[in-house]
This record gives structure tokens, C-alpha cells and sequence, in this order.
């Protein structure tokens, strides 16, 4: 009877405790509602509260654990997920470890579920379809970087001016937002490339019609340049507008190793260059070129107006100059004309538009061919400028005074003309010249015809003494007489065998 007793108090317990517990778990379940609903409230009237299908584990003691660190939890809905790991210069690549415990090693993925991208500070992965739960990298991550989620990158540039100008100088900012939040990591500047291109909008009406894509700026965030700070989160561009002046469609791009994202802007009208360079040859006086630059007045403040520029000579020489003073007159610079041949002038020009925005422009060279200064005319001083002897503007001997009455008159300067006097000169020269050659040709006849008696008598007493000179010791067998010796020896040698 007792245990019946003990079995009906005991089974009346665990009922009571199971209703009880089932009426916690509602309760809990009604809290928890009522917890979700007001989440969703509050992100419907406050959109930037963090959607990221990412969510870290563990606090910031756990994370100092090193077998623990960077931890993340993947929702259960995702379709693909973009992230981007921060490492140390240099290092591997992460190795991702799955909630069942496999790993993804970079090189060794389904390339049709897993892109991998590695760089020397970073790795970006895309994920299709990611396994739902707690995930973990591997690797040597920096500990200020914190995982990041990409889903939806945009550049926000700062608005273009009204008035354009065809070979201006522009400076712009732009910031990065994920999201629809800006992004603050420092690091991030080295996984995105920000560039901005003007498109041709092909319309007939403007000089640009059918011209190609001009990319004009690039945005760093690197301190050089333009940029004031580097890793400070804001963007600096230079834009150089030296193309074809036209309607231009703007197109904002930022591009990751995994996937480019492209912002068109309205269309803009780039206007002509507004600042127009002219010369005035011998304009500043005798010896000077003046460069006169103007600028278009429905554009441009001409009182605000400074130009700086550099003006090139023929011979390679180069001249810099600035105009700072202003004014409403066209500003004018003055040249030396020492030289003739091509002269350059390069500009770049300082100002304000109309509508008091500031500019820096790059004008086009300006060229102009001019001729060298007018050289003096030098005068001999010998006879009023003239050589008698050279132009044969008088005769070669003076004329003989004479009271008598010249029967035939002298030639004047306008009847020799430049024949006969060509003629005159020939005649005296060749005259000349053979008198010498007559000249020559006798002495050395004169000369010949002295000196062959002499020869003749000295050629004479030579053959006397050599025929003397022979005996019968000279005719020997060792130096056999030959010619006249040989037979005066034998007409010599037959007398004496007469004799005897």
C-alpha cells in the first residue's frame, strides 16, 4: 500500500514539474517574439544597424586565446559571402576551418563554389553557399583587424563643378562605404583601385562625338600628391582634363580582385580651353616680340587671372616668366627677337570662373616662326662707302690733269658697265701672265746655251786621259777589254810578232 502511495506522489510531481517547465518555455518563446519585434522596429527605423550574415564569437578575452581567435558565425541564409582577411606582409595565406572540422586551404579549393585571392597584406574570399555555424581562420591575422564582409562597396566622390574646363587641373575627395557604412580600416585601401572615366556621350553636336574612353583620375589614399593624409579613410583624386572638350558622361568604378562595381554620374559639358596666347611681332619696339594672353571674358574673372610660364627659343635657350599683377587688360610679356626660327611659349594659368570657383589650367603650347633682327648696314669708310677697287665704281688710275682740250671724253661710271670691265681685267691678267711665261722660257734658254761649251770640252778631255791611260798591263784576262780596247789590244799584239 505504501508503494502505491509513493508512486502516485511521485508521478503527481513530475506532472506538475512538466507543465511548469512547459509554461517557461512559453514564456520565453512569447519574450522572445516580443525581443525579435522590437529588433525589426528598431532596424526598420534605423537601417544602419549591422545586417552582416557574420557574426563574431567569443568576447574580447576569449579572442586573446590564441586557439580561439578569429572566430565568426555564418547565418543559415546566405547565398555567398565575400570577406577579406588583414595578415601580416609577407605571410601565408589563412586556412579556413569549417564547423564540421574540414579546412579550406588556398590552391586547394572547388574553384566552382571557392574564389581565393592572396596578396602580399591580405586574402580575399568568396564562399558560395557557405556551411551554416561557427567558422574559424587560421593564420596570421593582425590582431586590429577584424574580419570584413563585403556585400555592397560604393565610391562617393565629391560632385563635379558646372563649368568645366578642357586641360584643367582638378583636385576631388571620396570615402568608401560597405554596405551603406563608411569603411575606417586603413588597410582596406590596398584591396580596391578607385578610378573615374569619362564616356563620350557621341552626341553630334560637340567635338567629341566618336571619341573614346579617357580615364581622368584615380583616387589614393597613400599622403602623395594631392592626398593630405594616408590611411586616414579619404580618397584623394587628381583629375587631368587634357582631352577633347564635348559632353561627357562621368562613370565612378571600384574594382576588387573579385568583382568591379560601376556608378554613372549626369552628363557634363567640358568647355574649350578659356585662355587664348597671341604674339605681336617687334610689338614691344625694335628687337621684342610680345606675347599678349587673354582669356574668354563669359567664363573667366580676368582680374583674377596670374599666369606662369616658360618661353623656349630657337637655339634651345629657355626663359621663365611670371605675370602676377591684374587687372581688366590682357596680360603681355615681351621677348628678345635676337634670333630667327621657332619660338614656344608654355603657359599654366591661375584663376576664377564667373561663378567664383578657383581653377588651375594647363594651356597648349603656343608656337610662332619669326625672323631674326635687321642687321645693320656697315659703310667703308675709305671713299664715301665705296672701293674703287672692288666694285669698279671708278677708274683704275686717276686721270692726268691737263689744260689741253680732251678730243675724246673719259668713261663715266654709267657707261663701263660690268662686261667691259670683266673684259679689261681678263685682258691685263692674261697679258700678265705671258709676259712671265716669255719671260721664263728665255732665261732658261740662255742659261742651257752657256753652260754646253763648258760640257762639251770637259767630255773632250776625259776620253784623252782615259785613252792614255790604257796599257798592255790593262788588257788582261781578269778584266777583258771590250769594244775599241779589245781590238786596238789585238792590232797591237800582231805589229810586234812582226816585228820580231
Amino acid at each position: 500500500m505504501r508503494v502505491w502511495f509513493y508512486w502516485v506522489i511521485f508521478l503527481s510531481s513530475f506532472i506538475h514539474t512538466d507543465a511548469t517547465a512547459q509554461s517557461q518555455e512559453d514564456e520565453r518563446d512569447a519574450a522572445r517574439q516580443v525581443a525579435d519585434s522590437a529588433v525589426q522596429d528598431t532596424q526598420a527605423q534605423n537601417p544602419s544597424i549591422d545586417t552582416s550574415p557574420l557574426t563574431d564569437l567569443g568576447d574580447n578575452y576569449t579572442n586573446s586565446i590564441k586557439l580561439l581567435q578569429n572566430r565568426f558565425r555564418v547565418d543559415y541564409n546566405v547565398e555567398e559571402i565575400t570577406m577579406v582577411f588583414f595578415r601580416e606582409y609577407g605571410s601565408a595565406p589563412v586556412v579556413l576551418v569549417r564547423p564540421d572540422g574540414s579546412k579550406l586551404f588556398q590552391g586547394r579549393v572547388d574553384e566552382d563554389k571557392v574564389q581565393w585571392f592572396d596578396a602580399d597584406t591580405f586574402d580575399m574570399i568568396t564562399i558560395k553557399n557557405p556551411v551554416p555555424g561557427p567558422w574559424q581562420a587560421v593564420g596570421q591575422v593582425l590582431p586590429e583587424s577584424r574580419i570584413m564582409v563585403l556585400s555592397d562597396v560604393e565610391l562617393h566622390a565629391d560632385p563635379l563643378p558646372n563649368v568645366l574646363f578642357s586641360g584643367e587641373i582638378l583636385k576631388s575627395t571620396a570615402y568608401l562605404t560597405n554596405n551603406g557604412k563608411p569603411i575606417e580600416n586603413k588597410r582596406f585601401r590596398d584591396v580596391v583601385a578607385l578610378d573615374i572615366e569619362f564616356k563620350s556621350t557621341n552626341n553630334p553636336n560637340f567635338g567629341n562625338f566618336g571619341t573614346g574612353d579617357q580615364t581622368v583620375a584615380t583616387f589614393k589614399d597613400d599622403g602623395r600628391g594631392m592626398d593630405e593624409r594616408p590611411g586616414d579613410g579619404v580618397f584623394t583624386g587628381q583629375f587631368n582634363l587634357k582631352i577633347a572638350a564635348g559632353e561627357w558622361k562621368p562613370i565612378f568604378r571600384v574594382s576588387t580582385p573579385m568583382y568591379t562595381r560601376e556608378q554613372e554620374g549626369a552628363p557634363i559639358v567640358l568647355h574649350d580651353n578659356p585662355v587664348t596666347i597671341d604674339v605681336e611681332m617687334d610689338g614691344g619696339g625694335e628687337g621684342y616680340h610680345k606675347i599678349i594672353i587673354d582669356v574668354n571674358r563669359e567664363l573667366v574673372d580676368i582680374e583674377s587671372l596670374l599666369v606662369d610660364g616658360k618661353v623656349k627659343f630657337p637655339n634651345a635657350d629657355m626663359q621663365n616668366f611670371s605675370l602676377t599683377e591684374g587687372g581688366a587688360e590682357a596680360r603681355e610679356h615681351l621677348i628678345v627677337a635676337y634670333e630667327e626660327g621657332i619660338f614656344r611659349v608654355k603657359v599654366t594659368a591661375y584663376g576664377t570662373t564667373v561663378e567664383g570657383r578657383d581653377f588651375i589650367l594647363d594651356v597648349p603650347e603656343f608656337s610662332f616662326v619669326a625672323d631674326g633682327p635687321i642687321e645693320p648696314e656697315v659703310e667703308d669708310p675709305l671713299i664715301n662707302g665705296e672701293d674703287p677697287i672692288v666694285d669698279g665704281s671708278a677708274p683704275m688710275m686717276a686721270p692726268i690733269e691737263s689744260n689741253a682740250i680732251n678730243t675724246q671724253p673719259a668713261l663715266s661710271e654709267e657707261d663701263m658697265d660690268e662686261g667691259t670691265l670683266t673684259l679689261i681685267l681678263v685682258v691685263v691678267n692674261g697679258s700678265i701672265i705671258m709676259i712671265g711665261v716669255i719671260a721664263a722660257v728665255v732665261i732658261i734658254i740662255v742659261r742651257k746655251r752657256s753652260s754646253s761649251p763648258q760640257a762639251t770640252q770637259t767630255a773632250k778631255k776625259q776620253t784623252t786621259q782615259q785613252k792614255q791611260q790604257i796599257t798592255d798591263a790593262d788588257l788582261t784576262m781578269e778584266t777583258e777589254p771590250k769594244g775599241i780596247s779589245k781590238l786596238l789590244g789585238i792590232f797591237k799584239r800582231g805589229k810586234k810578232s812582226d816585228d820580231a
